[in-house]
C-alpha cells in the first residue's frame, strides 16, 4: 500500500513536468501578481515593508488556486480516477498522495521562492524564516482544503469558477496567521503560537480533507 502510495505521488510528479505549464503559469502568477504592487502603491520601501507579508500571502493563496481544478479534473474525464478508486490503495488515501503531488508541483515552488520577493518588498530579515516557515505549514493546507473543493466540482458546469467560492472562506484563517506570524517576527514578538495554530490546521485538514474528497469523488462516480 505504501507503494502504490508513492507510486501515484510519482505519477502525478511525472504529468506535471511533463505537462509543466501549468506549474510554471503559477509560479510565473505569483511573481508578477507580487511586482504589481510597488507600481500600485509606490515604491516607498516603509510602505512596501509594512504590507509585505500580506502581499506574499495573499498572491501565494491566488496562485494556488489556478491549478486546483485540474486536480482530479484530468483523472475523472479519461477515466483514470475510476481505475484509483477501483486500486488496493483507500480512495482517502488516494486523495493525501494526489493533493501532496500538488503541493510538491505548486506549494513548494511558491515557498521556495518567496524570500527573493520578500525582499523585493523590503520585508525585514527577521520576517524572512518566519515567511518560509508560514508558507511552508500553509500551502499543503491549500492543496488540502482545495482538494475538497476540485472534489466538489468534479462534473459540475462552470466547476472552475465555482471552486474559489467553495475554498477562498476556509483559506481565511491560514492568510490571518501566516500574515500574523511574519509580522510578529518582524517586530520581535512571539512567533510560535502562529505557527502553532498553521500547524493544527494543517493537521486538521490532514485529517478531516480526505475524507471529506473521497466522499465528494465518489458521488461524482454515481
Amino acid at each position: 500500500m505504501t507503494g502504490a502510495f508513492f507510486a501515484l505521488i510519482g505519477r502525478d510528479l511525472r504529468l506535471s513536468v511533463r505537462q509543466g505549464a501549468d506549474a510554471m503559469l503559477v509560479l510565473a502568477f505569483f511573481v508578477l501578481a507580487v511586482l504589481l504592487f510597488p507600481f500600485g502603491v509606490g515604491p516607498s520601501p516603509d510602505i512596501l515593508a509594512r504590507i509585505a507579508a500580506g502581499i506574499v500571502w495573499a498572491t501565494a493563496l491566488l496562485a494556488a488556486l489556478l491549478s486546483l481544478d485540474r486536480l482530479f479534473l484530468a483523472d475523472y474525464e479519461d477515466g483514470s480516477l475510476d481505475q484509483i478508486a477501483l486500486s488496493p490503495l483507500p480512495l482517502e488515501l488516494a486523495v493525501v498522495a494526489k493533493s501532496a503531488a500538488h503541493w510538491l508541483a505548486a506549494g513548494l515552488p511558491l515557498t521556495l521562492f518567496s524570500p527573493v520577493l520578500g525582499l523585493m518588498l523590503h520585508l525585514p530579515e527577521e520576517g524572512q524564516a518566519a515567511l518560509v516557515a508560514s508558507l511552508a505549514l500553509g500551502t499543503p493546507v491549500m492543496s488540502l482544503i482545495g482538494g475538497i473543493g476540485a472534489a466538489l466540482t468534479l462534473g459540475a458546469r462552470r466547476g472552475a469558477a465555482l471552486l474559489p467560492l467553495l475554498v477562498l472562506p476556509l483559506y481565511i484563517p491560514v492568510l490571518i496567521f501566516g500574515v500574523a506570524a511574519v509580522e510578529a517576527a518582524s517586530q520581535g514578538l512571539p512567533v510560535l503560537p502562529r505557527l502553532g495554530f498553521l500547524a493544527g490546521y494543517l493537521l486538521a485538514a490532514l485529517a478531516l480533507g480526505p475524507w471529506a474528497a473521497a466522499a465528494a469523488i465518489r458521488q461524482a462516480q454515481e
